[in-house]
Order: C-alpha cells, then structure tokens, then sequence
C-alpha cells in the first residue's frame, strides 16, 4: 500500500491525488456578478449539500496553484454576496468545461460557451437557462482556509429559490435521475456520467435495526458464492426468515448458486425464498 504524508509531496501532486481519489464529484456551476455588474460563470467540483434547514450549498473556489491569486467567482461573491449554482448535465458539460478557461475579468463567460443567462428572480447573477436544476443563492459566509495556492474558500449559500425544469421530473414529481443525466468530476481530465447501468439501487436500513452480516448462519457466510455484498444485501432485514435451528436447505450449494443470481438482480426477498426451500 502507498501511504502519502501531504507534508511531503508537493502541492501539485496531492491536489492531483485528491482529485483522483475524492471522486466523482458534483459540479457548481455557479454565476456570480461584480459591484460594476459584469457577469461570471465558472465550475467549481469542491461543491455538495450540507444542510437541508436551511437549505445550505458549499462549494469552493481555490486559489490558483502557481501563484496564490484569486479566482473572479472568489472576488464576486466578496462584492456581492448572491450566487447561482447550477447544476451541469451531460448536454452541457463541454461548455462548462469550456466555460471554466481563464478569461481576463470582465468577460462573460455565458457568451464565450454560448449558454443563456436567464434572469434571477430574488439575486442578481442570472441562471444558465440551460441546466437543469438552478439554486439562487445568498452568501451567507466566506471561509478561507488558507492564503498559499491551491487554499480553498469555502463559499457558505443559503437556498433561497430552486427552478426545476420540468423534462427532469418523474410521474410523482420528483427528480428522474436518468432524465437529469448528471456528470461528476474525477481527477486530471476524467468525467464520469449518472446514466444507464452507473445509476442503481441501495435499499436504505431506514429507522429498522437489521441483524448484520454477523448473525446469518455460518454456512452463508463461508459459502463460495457470496461475496461480502452479497452477505450485506442479505443482512439487510430485521430478523432471519426462520427461527432456531439452521434449516437443511441452507447447506444446499445449488440454492447458493440461485440465491445468488436472484442477488445479483438485486432481488433479496427473491434469494431468501430459494434458501428457504425444502429439499
């Protein structure tokens, strides 16, 4: 195994490590305008959700590496204290990408990747019309965490309106994640894309207390079928489907073998009832 003190790398190279390993990474898409009203736009991927009440966004943007100076987004949200995070899908993520290129100040940066500026309805920076889902935002706190290059500022922002578009709603109206079709950032220049197959179900515990792997019968655990999520997924319930002794059938490896193709679809209830089966 390869242990790193950040103490004695540099700079660059566990920034570069960060990114690779804290990965993937939701993108901040956000807008921002100076005390003059020149509009900014840029992507942030040190962003995600803290708080719920209040409605709370964080998202970072570093001093630059090679000289320590501040990013405009950094100085906007000094001069006015509103921001605009908006979320980046995969239609749009070259221009953000492109969007993120270091323009001298004052350049919009909505004209240079041809996206939209919508118009706010409670801050000033607009929206990109085109993501979909925008936060309009108050700065509530900035934070900085260091004055070297690469120190981070974190940029504290309450929710103060959210905009849905409607093609990224469900039924029920809720957030379809395959219509949302979200990208991530992972390290050097490598995106990753919630879509297909990358998008599946974790059935959460919730408020139940559930047995644990340590407390399916011996025989499952040293199985050769299962693999720890496979003993995870089948620890999943509050209590095992028999009482006292182990049954007969559980000792049977061809049900291990069915049990594990019902598993593998991602049907627990269905692998429980083959190994229950009586021979």
């Amino acid at each position: 195994m390869l242990t790193i003190n950040p103490k004695e790398i540099s700079v660059s190279k566990m920034h570069g490590l960060l990114l690779d390993a804290v990965a993937p990474r939701p993108i901040a898409f956000a807008s921002t305008m100076d005390k003059e009203g020149n509009v900014n736009l840029s992507p942030f991927s040190f962003f995600n959700c803290f708080s719920a009440s209040p409605p709370i966004l964080i998202f970072s943007p570093s001093r630059r590496g090679r000289d320590a100076t501040t990013k405009h987004t950094y100085e906007n949200v000094l001069e006015v204290p509103e921001v605009v995070i908006n979320i980046v899908n995969y239609s749009m993520v070259h221009q953000a990408s492109l969007a993120s290129c270091e323009f001298p100040k004052g350049v919009n940066e909505f004209v240079k990747s041809g996206l939209t500026e919508e118009k706010s309805v409670m801050v000033k920076p607009p929206r990109v019309k085109e993501s979909p889902v925008a936060f309009e935002c108050k700065v509530n706190q900035v934070v900085p965490l260091g004055d070297q290059g690469a120190a981070g500022n974190l940029v504290i922002c309450e929710v103060l309106l959210m905009h849905i578009q409607d093609e990224v709603l469900d039924a029920e109206g809720k957030i379809d994640p395959w219509k949302l079709d979200a990208v991530a950032r992972m390290g050097r220049d490598y995106y990753c894309r919630a879509q297909g197959e990358n998008i599946f179900v974790v059935p959460k515990p919730g408020d139940k207390i559930k047995i644990g792997i340590d407390q399916l019968p011996d025989v499952l655990i040293k199985s050769k079928f299962f693999s720890m999520k496979d003993l995870a997924i089948l620890a999943n319930v509050e209590r095992l489907p028999f009482d006292g002794a182990v049954p007969d059938s559980l000792n049977d490896e061809l049900l291990h073998a069915m049990a594990k193709e019902k598993l593998d679809r991602g049907d627990a209830d269905g692998a429980w009832r083959i190994l229950m089966e009586s021979k």
